[in-house]
């Protein structure tokens, strides 16, 4: 656990890092999630101005809702992905959609509700 924790950690000081995507790593019925301190890539990530995708492709699901929601008491805001490998894919987003509801976020937590002009600055590494 601690080794993943650290990878993730290491990744996130790298000042062209703005969103961590497939944090887990999970598929869900074909591979479990990684272990790793998801509090402190949570701390990390709000520390650095970093963000931690919400993928929403149906066989991955991650950030869970719990995770979702954990978040939020971090000050993170949520980018929602579809993960789409064509145009067919993006209509994974409801997936996204329903996971952050599932966690209690709001359109003010998710990062893909933000006008360009606010995006540009906190994409921005401090």
């Amino acid at each position: 656990m601690e080794k993943q924790t650290e990878r993730i950690l290491r990744a996130m000081d790298n000042a062209y890092f703005n969103i961590m995507a497939h944090l887990s790593g999970r598929i869900i019925g074909a591979r479990e999630a990684y272990e790793f301190d998801i509090d402190r890539v949570m701390e990390a990530a709000a520390k650095n101005g970093c963000f931690l995708e919400l993928n929403a492709h149906p066989d991955r699901l991650d950030l869970n809702d719990v995770h979702c929601r954990k978040a939020v008491s971090y000050g993170l805001r949520v980018p929602i992905s579809t993960d789409a490998h064509s145009t067919g894919g993006l209509a994974n987003m409801r997936y996204g959609v329903y996971q952050a509801r599932r966690g209690w976020l709001t359109a003010a937590d998710v990062l893909n509700t933000r006008p360009w002009s606010e995006l540009e600055r906190l994409f921005r590494r401090r």
